[in-house]
């Protein structure tokens, strides 16, 4: 339809609108690269103290295996005392701190769920450094995320914008937490729109938005920590075409798999709930000594996965250990979120799906071994099959296993995996987890006010 703009009143109130709007959106951009800087400075400290604590932890348990009973009582009060005062912390100021925090962020796109940054930002920041420096099985990717977060709701509210923008940069901060946590700032945006596709609302300037914000971040962590892969894999050719179908079957054990780590995980925190009533000193005790001596038997079983991942990488361990690792680390996984702590869930996941993978690819190397197999291949794929299988964000797992391994190689084998775990997933009814933990959190809310 033609605007007839001839009438000066009419002209006069058009051009009033469309610079409003204009600069509107200029000042949402602005904000986003504010936020952004401002995520990347912070995740990059909170970076920098993870790594400090892990290899102050590594050291520790170092001596402990020698039998230094100082350093092994050290070991074992100090996961103990950081676990509870770390759950201490959520429960007493900020309960939405506990685990990840993305499905908390996805409620508050939706208005059910509040955003109270001044309690969440130092809270959140100092609860999981405790947990993930005690060497529970948890990822900062969570915490990064929900932080920034709420460093976009932090920013709208100081510089006083209207309530329509609080969507668009409250994603922004969430984009810009993964892209700092993983450098992987293609899957910092790709997260926000696939799996927060219910509750983010679309428009050019929301998603110019998220892409400003997870740019940012990544150049300013970049700056800070350097400019390298998380995982220090040397590329390798891409696997042959007649091997693509074992990617098709690498998926659907995957698929499966991620109905049970999902259904497995919500038991573990139903238990945490209604047996040990979420009680911090039984929960401290418990999960403290467990991952404290499982940690001085053998570092690798603990902590977010992060040299283990390179390990596997670099090593080829044999089928024996790999099994060993997925198994005992399966567990420990679902053990270490359920006791309501703060902390992610993605890198103890990519772990299991690199351990996984490789092992299936052990597996189809001895049953087909004139194809010449390489483990290594599956192991990728893993990684991005099991968001695909229990986040059910297959398009973010996917970019995200070819951006943190440099192997861009591996595109067409992922997209194939990642397809094969997605379609069993929804044969098998298995829901997103963070729709699940959403609905529980929820579901808790209102039997309380019962």
């Amino acid at each position: 339809m033609k605007l007839n703009l001839k009438n000066p009143v009419k002209r006069a109130a058009f051009n009033k609108q469309f610079h409003i709007a204009n600069t509107e959106n200029y000042r949402l951009l602005v904000l986003a690269f504010g936020i952004g800087s401002i995520v990347g400075i912070l995740g990059s400290g909170f970076r920098l103290t993870l790594g400090y604590l892990e290899n102050y932890r590594n050291v520790i348990q170092i001596s402990a295996q020698a039998g230094n009973l100082v350093h092994i009582c050290f070991i074992v009060l100090g996961a103990i005392c950081a676990i509870a005062l770390s759950l201490y912390l959520i429960k007493k100021y900020a309960p939405e701190a506990s685990g990840s925090g993305i499905q908390e962020i996805e409620g508050a796109l939706d208005n059910v769920r509040p955003v109270r940054w001044k309690r969440v930002i130092p809270i959140k920041f100092i609860a999981s450094i405790l947990s993930l420096g005690s060497g529970l099985l948890l990822g900062r990717e969570g915490p990064t995320i929900q932080i920034g977060a709420n460093i976009g709701r932090m920013v709208k509210d100081l510089t006083q914008q209207p309530d329509v923008e609080d969507n668009s940069l409250i994603s922004a901060g969430a984009s810009a937490g993964l892209s700092v946590a993983f450098n992987a700032p293609l899957s910092g945006i790709l997260f926000v729109i696939e799996e927060m596709h219910e509750h983010f609302k679309f428009t050019f300037f929301s998603v110019a938005t998220i892409m400003i914000g997870a740019g940012t971040g990544d150049f300013v962590s970049r700056l800070i920590l350097g400019d390298n892969p998380e995982f220090m894999l040397q590329s390798f050719a891409a696997p042959l075409l007649k091997e693509y179908w074992l990617f098709s079957v690498l998926g659907v054990v995957f698929g499966v798999i991620g109905l049970v780590f999902n259904k497995m995980l919500i038991a573990g925190m139903n238990f945490v709930q209604h047996y040990l009533k979420s009680r911090i000193l039984p929960v401290a005790l418990i999960s403290g000594l467990l991952i404290a001596g499982v940690g001085i038997l053998n570092p690798q079983l603990i902590g977010g996965g992060y040299d283990l991942i390179n390990s596997v990488f670099t090593d080829s361990p044999g089928f024996v250990v790999l099994f060993f690792l997925f198994s005992v680390r399966f567990l420990l996984s679902i053990f270490s979120y359920s006791t309501g702590t703060a902390g992610g869930i993605f890198l103890p996941l990519l772990t299991l799906g690199a351990l996984l993978g490789m092992l299936m690819g052990i597996c189809f190397n001895t049953l087909f071994p004139d194809l010449g197999i390489n483990p290594l291949s599956f192991a990728i794929a893993g990684m991005a099959a099991i968001f695909a299988a229990t986040i059910r964000a297959p398009l973010t797992g996917l970019v995200l296993a070819v951006e943190m391994t440099a192997n861009y190689g591996m595109m067409l084998p992922l997209i194939i995996t990642s397809v094969s775990a997605s379609i069993i997933t929804v044969l098998v009814g298995n829901e997103p987890l963070y729709a699940t933990l959403l609905r529980r959190i929820l579901t808790n809310k209102g039997a309380a006010k019962l």
